[in-house]
């Protein structure tokens, strides 16, 4: 009886676009018919939002900007010839770009071919190309990717070690405000690894930022090998459909026409006003209930592939960031947020689909099913000779894909037992196109469900916070070294921070000075405890 009812439940709340094969299936979500009726008035609020928005209203009004990333993938909509133009331009620059750096007609100042990329980026600069790469790759792209995606010099000397010949790497540093330190450094390192090893940095380097930026500036100054716009109206953690996203994709080979065009399915797909058969208004409303518009249950994102590993470390940024925030738009403290983890199926199921299931319950699961076992395009692009993957029997009959089936389905039934709740995305299979589509299927979601909680999407005044903070850091960092510079013997803490005037920062201070002197740039010269040594310059 339980499993017919889940039949006709399933059959009812399955959206299936047939052109692409696309579905959402809320069947695992226990609401009925009378919540989707109650939240009808707030879900066609939330589409009539999402419409002003594509119409170049001021949607981010703390920075009274419009937010256009919709337009990035279909033109048309942008409210002005001029943002029209700069889009298909830019596109056709991309592009042409590429093709030029494939066929050798831009090549590196010795003569031969770009056959590697790292990208100097952060935040959204980085993770849309990195999941986009892990989702895509291949080994027989025509050009390979690495990333600085940090400022943590360990991190990119070990980037910097693995690089077979820099000769050959293009650098693509993207920043859209050229300030972003992180970015900047990684900037710094690179140039100074191309510089020891006896290379003219600037003929590597290309920028992508915003206008008059200062990383534009130093662009133009130094003559890098190229430069590609970013808009004040596409955020970074929604850039992937600019060059941010584009111009990476371009230069791996990967079709970049396809992944515009899944988007821009998807998007007129979730345009629909019928509330039933919108994907992202359905997968919006579906966390809505799962949280009860509090965020109030994590949404653990299980990719059964692994080239889609990454979407839920790309997914943390996407909704965390637009959807975490201490006030609504009428500046009442509300503490919204959506926490978002995970990794894949079915590693997953021998690390915390116990817990999971048998544990505290303060989740609920979106499950990605990818029907085909391996796509048309790594088939195509990673020829294996006479050796095929997916036609290794496991058992009389069965595949490992079967298998990988099977793990999904059990432990969606296994967690739905247990009154833990679900939502399964589904798409034939990865490539350019479906990943496209589901870059957009959650761009959209997470603009309905900020609409559905009051909240702006498209600012981030906690990580301007945390650059401030950052900032404040470094100045008591130069102030430390000064007194230190300044003082006739070794000082104790106590007497950095008396002589630096830091005496509401004493924490701060003693954490700089370790630091310091764990890279020996300042002497430690022990008194007795932790707390009673006294430091001097290296």
């Amino acid at each position: 009886m339980v499993a017919r009812g889940l039949w006709e439940r399933f059959k009812e709340r399955l959206v299936y676009d047939e052109s692409s094969g696309f579905s959402l299936d809320t069947s695992r979500l226990t609401y009925d018919d009378a919540y989707l009726s109650r939240m009808e008035p707030a879900a066609q609020r939330a589409l009539a939002s999402m419409r002003e928005l594509e119409r170049g209203s001021i949607a981010n009004p703390d920075e009274n900007r419009m937010v256009g990333h919709y337009w990035l993938r279909a033109p048309r909509l942008a409210p002005t010839e001029e943002l029209r133009e700069s889009i298909v331009t830019t596109v056709k620059d991309i592009k042409t770009f590429a093709d030029r750096v494939h066929s050798g007609a831009i090549k590196t100042p010795a003569g031969g071919k770009f056959t590697h990329i790292l990208v100097v980026g952060i935040g959204g600069s980085a993770l849309g190309p990195q999941f986009v790469n892990q989702a895509l790759g291949s080994a027989s792209d025509p050009m390979t990717i690495s990333f600085f995606d940090n400022t943590d010099p360990d991190g990119m000397g070990k980037v910097v070690a693995a690089l077979r010949d820099m000769s050959s790497t293009l650098v693509i540093v993207i920043s859209k405000s050229g300030g972003t330190k992180e970015t900047r450094n990684g900037q710094l390192v690179a140039k100074a690894a191309w510089q020891a090893a006896g290379l003219e940095y600037r003929d590597y380097f290309v920028a992508v930022t915003g206008e008059g930026s200062e990383l534009d500036k130093t662009a133009i100054s130094e003559k890098w090998l190229a430069r590609f716009p970013m808009w004040d109206w596409v955020g970074g953690r929604t850039s992937e459909f600019s060059a941010v996203g584009l111009l990476p994709m371009a230069l791996q080979g990967f079709d970049i026409e396809a992944v515009l065009k899944g988007a821009a399915d998807m998007d007129t797909l979730t345009r629909g006003e019928v509330t039933k058969r919108n994907p992202a208004a359905l997968l919006a409303l579906g966390w809505y209930h799962c949280g009860c518009g509090r965020g109030g249950k994590d949404m653990v994102v299980l990719p059964y592939k692994d080239r889609l590993e990454l979407f839920s470390k790309y997914l943390q940024q996407l909704v965390m960031e637009s959807l975490g925030k201490e006030r609504d738009l009428e500046g009442k403290v509300v503490n919204q947020g959506l926490a978002v983890y995970g990794n894949k199926g079915s590693t997953d199921q021998h690390a915390y689909v116990q817990q999971l299931r048998d544990g505290v319950h303060n989740f609920f699961a979106v499950f990605i099913e990818v029907l085909r076992d391996r796509s048309t395009r790594t088939i195509q692009r990673e020829s294996l000779g006479d050796f095929s993957t997916e036609r290794v029997e496991v058992e009389p009959g069965i595949y490992s894909g079967d298998y990988l089936t099977g793990f999904y389905l059990g432990t969606r039934q296994a967690l739905f037992e247990k009154g833990r709740e679900s939502i399964t995305v589904t798409v034939p299979e990865v490539n350019e196109y479906y990943v496209g589509m589901l870059i957009a299927l959650f761009e959209r979601a997470v603009g309905i469900y900020a609409s559905l909680v009051n909240v702006n999407a498209y600012h981030q005044p906690g990580v301007e916070a945390g650059k401030k903070a950052a900032a404040t850091v470094l100045q008591i960092q130069s102030k430390v070294m000064s007194s230190l510079k300044a003082a006739r013997e070794p000082l104790s803490l106590e007497g950095v921070v008396a002589a630096a005037n830091l005496e509401d920062s004493s924490e701060t201070v003693f954490k700089i000075l370790r630091h310091l002197a764990a890279n020996g740039r300042v002497k430690v010269i022990s008194r007795g405890t932790l707390f009673e040594d006294r430091y001097a310059t290296a």
